[in-house]
This record gives C-alpha cells, sequence and structure tokens, in this order.
C-alpha cells in the first residue's frame, strides 16, 4: 500500500482516503450502534478505527429486516392472520398484527441487537 503525503508547514499529513458506504443503517443499526458505544466500546473503537462501522451497521440492518419480515409472514400463517379477517374484523387483525410485530420485535432485539 502506497501512502501519499501533503506538506503542511513543517509537518507530512498522510493523505488517507475514507470509503463512503451509501446503504442507510436503518432502525436496527442505529440501535445496535448505540448498544455497542455504551457496552462494548473495544468492539465500537475498532469498526470506527478500520472504517467498517457503517458498512457493519448497514449489514446488520439488512439481516434484520429480512429476518423480521420472514418472521412476521410464519407468525402471520401459524396464527391464521389473513386478509380474509381483515375484510371482516378489522380490529382484530390491527390487534394481532400489532402483536406480532411487537413479539418479532422482541425476538430481533435479543437476538441480533442487544447482543
Amino acid at each position: 500500500m502506497k501512502l501519499t503525503y501533503t506538506q503542511v508547514g513543517d509537518y507530512l499529513i498522510p493523505d488517507l482516503i475514507i470509503p463512503e458506504e451509501k446503504r442507510p443503517i436503518g432502525r436496527f443499526g442505529a440501535l445496535h450502534r448505540d448498544y455497542i458505544r455504551e457496552h462494548r466500546s473495544y468492539i465500537y473503537n475498532s469498526l470506527v478505527l478500520s472504517c467498517e462501522l457503517w458498512t457493519y451497521l448497514a449489514d446488520l440492518n439488512e439481516q434484520a429486516m429480512n429476518r423480521y419480515e420472514v418472521m412476521v409472514e410464519q407468525f402471520k400463517e401459524s396464527e391464521n392472520v389473513t386478509e380474509d379477517l381483515k375484510e371482516h374484523d378489522q380490529m382484530a387483525w390491527v390487534r394481532a398484527m400489532n402483536s406480532i410485530r411487537n413479539r418479532v420485535d422482541e425476538i430481533i432485539l435479543n437476538e441480533m441487537i442487544y447482543v
């Protein structure tokens, strides 16, 4: 790896280029970032210094969102929460979906985010 330097006064400053990540870190990535900053500072500092924090959080968020969607569909199927229920008893459908989303949130937070 070849480094180039810029002279500023009497000092040579390395020309460092930090790779840019375009993907958003999302809700789960932000929660995990706050958790590792607070409770796992050695992991957080290592990721920051290696310029991999944003990529790591974006990957984690994508995995968590994919798992979230799959689990919601599995719970809906197992509890028979269908569009037919939505048409006939909308409030029951809302209650069931809120319950499913809350349970899936808890599972993902405990298994992927706060570890």
